[in-house]
């Protein structure tokens, strides 16, 4: 070394001595130590430079100071959790801490994934439905009487089916006749109206909405043509004929022939007065 070399904090010639640079600066090792080594956060000692300095969220240590806090084996280039501030090896963490999983008892170590439901945990492999046996991960599922199950095999196994489409009714659904169906499902046979909550009557076993049922098979009126519809509608019948109340009345004259005597002229009904005429 030809030219002078000295420690850039206490001068001192470097000459023919060790020195650490640090941003281009040279430095003596005791100086060096002195303002820039850490203090080992086990056994406060300055880590020096010919020492392995091991760091974990801003604390250091020597190597051989770097152990588990519980059963004091070394962590160097082994995994390693923090509680407390404590480090612990995977297995003494786990035996204190881990959850255990629902399903082997096993721990959960950590690190590796988990699956968590109302309290209790699961390795991911260990979370799978009760019936396919198969992972269930992110899906939607179903805890029934303690068992998880996937959205498809729990409608397989427990929902009820739709007795028109077979499909399982996840949501809401009517029951008639004993029998469940889709509200969609649940509609007229004749012009395919939705009947739920809607009034309605069957024939043959078939739902009909009350007018497509009048329009079918409900008597006549004799006089205005249309159905005499349900749900306790007044109407006359006389000789296979049926009138509305409405429309019970004297052909000739109009007057209403409800609670009255009438006579018939071959189609026609009359009140006594215009059928003395006849």
């Amino acid at each position: 070394m030809n030219e002078q070399y000295d420690c850039s904090h206490c001068a001192e010639s470097l000459f023919g001595q060790k020195y650490i640079l640090k941003e281009d600066e040279p430095y003596c090792v005791l100086c060096y130590e002195a303002l820039f080594s850490h203090s080992c956060q086990e056994c406060q000692k300055l880590i020096g430079c010919t020492s392995k300095d091991l760091s974990y969220k801003d604390r250091h240590w020597h190597s051989e100071c770097f152990l588990c806090g519980k059963c004091s084996r070394s962590l160097v280039e082994r995994p390693f959790a923090a509680r407390d501030d404590l480090l612990l090896c995977t297995e003494c963490y786990s035996s204190e801490y881990s959850a255990k999983c629902h399903a082997c008892l096993k721990t959960i170590m950590p690190g590796s994934k988990k699956m968590e439901h109302k309290g209790s945990s699961w390795h991911e492999n260990c979370f799978t439905c009760n019936r396919c046996q198969q992972p269930i991960g992110t899906r939607s599922f179903v805890l029934k009487d303690g068992s998880n199950y996937c959205l498809p095999c729990y409608e397989k196994q427990f929902a009820l089916q739709c007795v028109h489409c077979k499909k399982p009714i996840t949501t809401g659904g009517v029951n008639y006749r004993d029998q469940p169906w889709h509200k969609e499902c649940f509609v007229c046979i004749s012009c395919k109206q939705q009947l739920a909550g809607q009034r309605f009557t069957s024939r043959d076993d078939f739902a009909y909405c009350l007018d497509c049922f009048c329009n079918l098979f409900a008597k006549k009126c004799a006089s205005c043509t249309t159905p005499i519809s349900l749900g306790g509608s007044k109407y006359i019948s006389f000789e296979q004929r049926q009138w509305h109340n409405d429309c019970f009345n004297c052909k000739r004259c109009c007057v209403s022939l409800v609670g009255r005597g009438f006579l018939t002229c071959r189609d026609d009904i009359l009140c006594p007065d215009c059928g003395k005429d006849f």
